[in-house]
This record gives C-alpha cells, sequence and structure tokens, in this order.
C-alpha cells in the first residue's frame, strides 16, 4: 500500500499530531508499506524530522500570492490552525494526491472535516481520520480515537454507517520500545520508590509549563539524591530559560531535547509530570505513575477519563490560578509514602499494552472489507 499523511505541526498545534503518524508510518513501513507526508510550513513545523526519518515530505507553502488566509465558510473550533482558508488548503493538497494516487489517506487534523475531505481524496483512495474531540463529520472508511472515555456513540451521527471505529487506548499508536520495555518498566517499580522525576510538558510547550513546573518542584522537598529530567523539543521556545533554571535547581536537573529513548527514559522513571496528550499512553504502557496537566481544552476530556480511571493524578487545567500549592501538597505526600505510587501505576498499566499501532495496520491491510 501506498499511504499519504495529512497533518500539521506549529507551535499552536504542539507536535504529538505528527509524533503519532510518524509511529503509524513507521509500523506501516515496517510491514513492506509505503509512506508519505502533506504538511503546512507552519513555524514549528517537523518537516526537518520527518525528512529525517527517510519520509518523503510535500510542504505546503504559507504566505503566498492568492492563498486565502481568512478562515471562508468554515466554523470548526480549531479552523485557525490551518492557516488558510480550507478550499486553498483542499486544492493544494488535491493536485499532490492525484500525483501520487495513494490507497489510503491519513488525517490528523482538528481543521479539517468532510468537505475537505470530499474534494482531497482520489477515487478509490480509502481514507482514515486520527481524531480526539468528536466534534465535525468525516467520509471515512476507518476512524481511530485512542482517547479513554470515548465511546463509539460518540461518532454516530459524525461518519457513515459502514465507517469502522476503534476506540479506546488499546489501539495508542505507541513506538514499539514501548511495549518492549513493559516488563522491565513494571517489575522497577516493586516496591516503589521515588528517585527519578521526568517533566514532559509536550514538543512545543508554548506557555513554559516546563520552567513553571520546576518553581513549584523548588518549594516541594524531594529526596536529596533525587534527579529530574525535563523532556523538550528542539522548536520549544523557552528551551534556553529552563535550562538556565535547570542549571540552579537544588537536585540534578538535565534538560533533555529531541530525545530517541523516551521509553527508556520513562521506564527508568518513577513519577512523571507531564500534559495530557497523547504521550499519557506511552505512560501508561509502562506503568509510570503521572501528576497530569490539561494544557489546552482538548487534553480535558483525557484528563478526566485518566482520573475516573485512577491512572494519573490530575492537578488542574494550567489556566488555573494558584495551582502550585495543591501540586506541592500532592508531590510531598508522595515524598512521605512513595508506596502511593503503586496502585495509579497498576491502574494505568491496564489501560494499554503497547501494540495499538499492530491492530490498527492489520485493520488498515487486512480487515474487514470497506463498504462505500
Amino acid at each position: 500500500m501506498l499511504v499519504a499523511f495529512r497533518v500539521d505541526a506549529s507551535i499552536q498545534i504542539g507536535t504529538g499530531h505528527v509524533m503519532r503518524c510518524v509511529t503509524l508510518a513507521d509500523h506501516l513501513v515496517r510491514e513492506g508499506h509505503e509512506c508519505f507526508f502533506i504538511m503546512r510550513d507552519h513555524n514549528g513545523n517537523l518537516n526537518d524530522f520527518i525528512k529525517s526519518k527517510g519520509y518523503k515530505s510535500h510542504l505546503l507553502p504559507t504566505n503566498i500570492a492568492g492563498l486565502n488566509t481568512s478562515i471562508d465558510d468554515s466554523c470548526l473550533a480549531h479552523s485557525s490552525w490551518l492557516g488558510c482558508s480550507w478550499r486553498d488548503d483542499a486544492q493544494q493538497s488535491s493536485l499532490i494526491m492525484e500525483e501520487m494516487r495513494p490507497d489510503w489517506l491519513v488525517v490528523d487534523h482538528y481543521a479539517l472535516d468532510v468537505h475537505w475531505e470530499e474534494v482531497v481524496r482520489p477515487k478509490g483512495c480509502r481514507l482514515m481520520v486520527i481524531d480526539d474531540i468528536a466534534d465535525r463529520s468525516h467520509c471515512c472508511e476507518l476512524l481511530l480515537d485512542q482517547n479513554l472515555g470515548r465511546s463509539e456513540s460518540d461518532y454516530t451521527d459524525l461518519v457513515p454507517l459502514h465507517c469502522i471505529c476503534l476506540i479506546g487506548p488499546r489501539f495508542a499508536l505507541l513506538r514499539p520500545e514501548f511495549a518492549e520495555l513493559r516488563e522491565f518498566s513494571m517489575a522497577r517499580r516493586a516496591p516503589p520508590k521515588l528517585r527519578n522525576v521526568l517533566v514532559s510538558m509536550g514538543g512545543i510547550d508554548k506557555d513554559d509549563m516546563s520552567g513553571q513546573v520546576l518553581d513549584g518542584l523548588i518549594k516541594c522537598n524531594l529526596p536529596k539524591n533525587c534527579r529530574i529530567s525535563v523532556v523538550m523539543g528542539e522548536n520549544a521556545p523557552w528551551r534556553a530559560r529552563v535550562r538556565d533554571q535547570a542549571a540552579d535547581m537544588p537536585w540534578i536537573t538535565e534538560v533533555l531535547v529531541n530525545v530517541t529513548n523516551m521509553a527508556k527514559i520513562m521506564a527508568d522513571t518513577d513519577l512523571a509530570i507531564g500534559a495530557a496528550g497523547s504521550t499519557s499512553w506511552e505512560r501508561c504502557c509502562l506503568g509510570l505513575t503521572t501528576l497530569a496537566f490539561s494544557l489546552a481544552d482538548n487534553q480535558l476530556s483525557i484528563s478526566q477519563g485518566l482520573h475516573d480511571a485512577k491512572a494519573v493524578i490530575y492537578i488542574c487545567h494550567t489556566q488555573t490560578p494558584n495551582w502550585k500549592n495543591n501540586f506541592q501538597d500532592i508531590v510531598d505526600t508522595i515524598v512521605d509514602d512513595p508506596g502511593k505510587l503503586a496502585s495509579y501505576s497498576r491502574n494505568a498499566a491496564k489501560l494499554t499494552n503497547g501494540i495499538g499501532s499492530t491492530l490498527v495496520v492489520e485493520k488498515m491491510a487486512f480487515g474487514e472489507s470497506f463498504g462505500n
């Protein structure tokens, strides 16, 4: 199969959509298929990363003559993420799709819906949508929503009757190293200890939550021999400032940029402090207890589902004032009794075993016939 991906990363969007698409593409390639990407040249895009992985990338331009930067007749909540009207994006993407003629088009973009899809995909091309928020219609054969608390009924009026919906974290798109390190990660948590803390607030972290978390940790009673690791992307605008903060922390604190061994870092971590985005499922697979924040409204449902399952300790939405007081109390409670980590670890590990991408690829290649 030849599979096209339409997805974006930017300072506004973050990196999570691209990263999970790359995970799926990598699995498809391991199974003998070919993939390429269509992305817009936003500030903070991951085009160089895509090319470094060996994928052909078609980069749609910005600020060119004739490009309609208005939202046009779209009423989608995230229309601004596209950087132009959906009609202009559809016209540009269609030229590439007609030339490449892929077997599948995978769309992971909150600013695109059925109107764009009907224009862009060529005849005979199947469509897969990756979504988290269930707020718009699609004409797809396959839909993936890997989030806890979501149900197939949420998409009943949004997809055709013949669409196959893959719902829940068992289908989470994780790189193979997470499943490979799952047993090791769970074993080293017995008995639970608090030695290594991971701060991971997303690849972009446009609001400097990493720095704010470090500020909060300074007032906590972490063990003297504790080590803190802060993971950031190369496009994170506050990276230099966080490095300066790390140098002044009372514990050994390192800032890691563009890591390629995230599974190993998580497996060696005792407590994570992170955003409730798609990386939540990586932490769950490894049984890593997390203090979770919602960085945006679209992470609220994930946070709620994980909280209800007692799989994370939910702090708050980052716009909540005075959150550091509650945060410090929770951290100090864990310092006093590390055993509190154990139940959250077990509950998190029940949610996904890390083979979701295998299930998705099998459905794309060998699943039931897709009707029209």
